[in-house]
């Protein structure tokens, strides 16, 4: 038996899961809705205020999908009820993170060093802020109630200017270590 699929998944005040005839289970709550097509071999039902998912077989893929599915719900279900935020630091002299409105769409303004500015629209359902104080590196905090989504956005900004080994210059998250390298040595 799966360890992560076989555990229940508790169902906080607010939070309300659906499983329709084709097996599309959507949770909705405090922060939002989210949507998820369940495997139709699976089963999700809410017993005693958890919510189980339980598999058919013992067949490779069916333990595959149980623990699987079983985390996407979860995921869910703390999407809804928290959200999710991943923060990004931007390190280098002269790079800047700015939240702005352009043409009524909000719009993260990166100069990254290139010779123009980056605009970044994110997608719906993610909010993007920045914050740069004095004497501080400009952080970015991504937030939103999807958690792959998040993450996803996350990386596509880090990707823009990943950071390099020897100064650490680009962008990063805030809990990421950078391994750096020595460099070059004069002759002598």
């Amino acid at each position: 038996m799966s360890r992560i699929g076989k555990q229940p998944i508790p169902l906080p005040d607010g939070v309300t899961v659906d499983v329709s005839g084709k097996n599309h289970a959507t949770v909705k709550g405090p922060k939002g809705q989210l949507g998820l097509a369940v495997d139709p071999d699976l089963s999700v039902a809410e017993e005693d205020g958890d919510l189980v998912v339980s598999r058919p077989t013992d067949q490779k893929r069916h333990r595959a999908l149980h623990g699987l599915t079983r985390s996407l719900l979860a995921n869910m279900i703390e999407g809804v009820t928290d959200g999710y935020t991943k923060e990004l630091e931007v390190i280098g002299v002269g790079y800047r993170a700015e939240a702005t409105k352009v043409s009524g769409l909000d719009v993260l303004e990166l100069a990254l060093g290139f010779s123009h500015p980056i605009y970044f629209v994110p997608p719906e359902g993610i909010t993007i802020e920045a914050q740069s104080a004095r004497g501080q590196n400009p952080r970015v905090k991504i937030s939103g109630i999807d958690k792959q989504l998040v993450g996803q956005v996350a990386a596509k900004i880090r990707a823009l200017r990943p950071p390099e080994p020897y100064k650490g210059k680009g962008v990063r998250y805030v809990d990421e270590f950078v391994r750096r390298k020595a460099g070059k040595t004069a002759a002598r």
